[in-house]
């Protein structure tokens, strides 16, 4: 049963980690400069777009890369920028709000499948890859659509779902995944057929931006090649993705610390995968399932750590352990915390953090 200290655990979880953040991110820094000092990667990306669309800054090169950020992020960064003035701290306000919802969402989950709201929370929070959360980036969006579009299809709300569903397409091409789950979640829970109108919905984004694309580039698949362009992501056997990531791993520059994290975070990946597996969780190994086969068929592992932040299969599985044996979420916050606050410290210096 989900009680009303859900919501209340999650928000105090939630806030009071992005006031520690603060005051550590602030020691030497200006409060003028605090927004900037976020302004990293992927942030001034989507930035870029807001500003300008994906042809990018007028008198600079075309950022061939920019398709591969789908427009849910920037659109809204626009919106929210009519009200604040600076980008970089709008992004930062957009994170801090869906962020809210989305652990407020996952704590009812977790409590929905008999788990610990709480510590389904703590442990998203504290993963190495947290920072992303809190930065102008999609991350936090995508979650505050997907785990109440997914809370909702285990409570058979399926046009709730559904809409949150295309909420998360408009986000990130990992709402084509979250789509195709939930007709699995579907089938598996034998809802009547009347309903499965609704599970067309969240592809409709998916398609719409592939038309507006098409119109600009006259490319169906502008997403997909821009990532090709901007970051070498071609498709590539799993055992050579492997390889070049693992011969990348063996270096000694900053980069090479990245690709040590990749290899990790491909582990932790497959060991999940076959945690559902055991357990007979078909739709949640739809949904995480097609997200590691494409990031392990690039040319080399990009991303797979951050990824696992959308992994909210993951966040209850922990939770449900550790609420059965409370010393898991101790090991788990001694292990991860350190690396969560390290990581944090790279992205906001500049290096390469996943």
């Amino acid at each position: 049963m989900i009680t009303r200290s859900a919501a209340r655990d999650a928000l105090l979880l939630w806030f009071g980690s992005r006031a520690g953040l603060l005051m550590v991110t602030l020691l030497g820094t200006a409060l003028g400069a605090y927004a900037d000092k976020w302004r990293k990667w992927d942030a001034g990306l989507f930035i870029t777009i807001a500003q300008y669309g994906y042809d990018g800054e007028p008198g600079k090169p075309v950022d061939d890369g920019l398709p591969a950020f789908f427009p849910g992020f920037p659109m809204l960064l626009r919106v929210v920028h009519l009200v604040v003035p600076d980008w970089a701290a709008a992004g930062l306000l957009i994170s801090l709000a869906a962020g809210a919802v989305a652990v407020v969402a996952l704590a009812r989950l977790a409590e929905l499948e008999g788990a610990s709201g709480w510590m389904a929370v703590l442990a998203l929070l504290l993963f190495p890859m947290a920072v992303f959360l809190a930065a102008g980036y999609s991350e936090s969006l995508f979650l505050a659509f997907a785990i109440p579009a997914w809370l909702a299809a285990r409570q058979g709300q399926w046009s709730l779902a559904a809409s949150l569903a295309a909420g998360a397409s408009c986000v990130r091409i990992t709402g084509l995944f979250l789509a195709v789950a939930l007709v699995v979640e579907f089938l598996t829970r034998r809802e009547p057929v009347r309903q499965a109108g609704w599970l067309v919905v969240p592809f409709a984004p998916l398609v719409a931006y592939s038309y507006f694309q098409h119109g600009r580039s006259g490319d169906w698949l502008a997403w997909k090649h821009a990532q090709e362009a901007g970051w070498g992501r071609d498709f590539a056997w799993p055992w050579e993705a492997w390889k070049t990531t693992w011969r990348s791993a063996m270096g000694s520059d900053d980069f090479a610390v990245a690709f040590r994290m990749e290899i990790a975070g491909a582990v932790v990946a497959f060991a999940v995968l076959i945690w559902l597996l055991v357990l007979r969780r078909w739709s949640e190994l739809v949904y995480t399932g097609l997200q590691a086969a494409a990031l392990m068929t690039s040319a080399y592992y990009l991303s797979i750590p951050r990824s696992l932040l959308l992994w909210f299969p993951l966040w209850v599985l922990v939770a449900k352990v550790a609420t059965r044996r409370p010393w898991v979420m101790v090991v788990y916050a001694l292990i991860c915390g350190p690396l969560m606050l390290l990581n944090a410290e790279r992205f906001l210096s500049g290096a390469w953090a996943g």
